[in-house]
């Protein structure tokens, strides 16, 4: 009986051994869908965060909406473009003056 219990014991060991290999192997192959995953949470999250704001402002949406149908697509994707463009230059600006500390910083309080 003894050594049927030593027997138990060695293989329920080795049982381990395997199944603790074999969790470190599935963690080390997980990981690239782990990364993967969170990015579709960012996605899922940024899709719900709009829809919380369309619910919250919806007078804000319908305005918007609105003077896209009232100026025509065309009119607003050329000044989309051009405020993008203004964003751009204006965020290259601010960055060299801050690196040359010529920008005025705001009061927090």
């Amino acid at each position: 009986m003894q050594a049927r219990e030593i027997e138990l014991a060695l293989k329920r060991g080795r049982l381990q051994e395997r199944i603790a290999g074999q969790r470190s192997a599935l963690a080390t192959q997980v990981i690239p869908i782990a990364k993967a995953l969170g990015t579709a949470d960012q996605a899922m999250a940024l899709g719900r965060a709009g829809v919380t704001y369309v619910k919250h402002h919806p007078g804000q949406v319908g305005a918007a909406l609105a003077l896209l149908v009232f100026l025509r697509p065309k009119r607003v994707w050329r000044w989309g473009r051009r405020a993008f463009v203004a964003w751009g230059v204006w965020k290259k600006v601010r960055d060299r003056l801050q690196g040359a500390r010529m920008v005025i910083q705001r009061n927090a309080a």
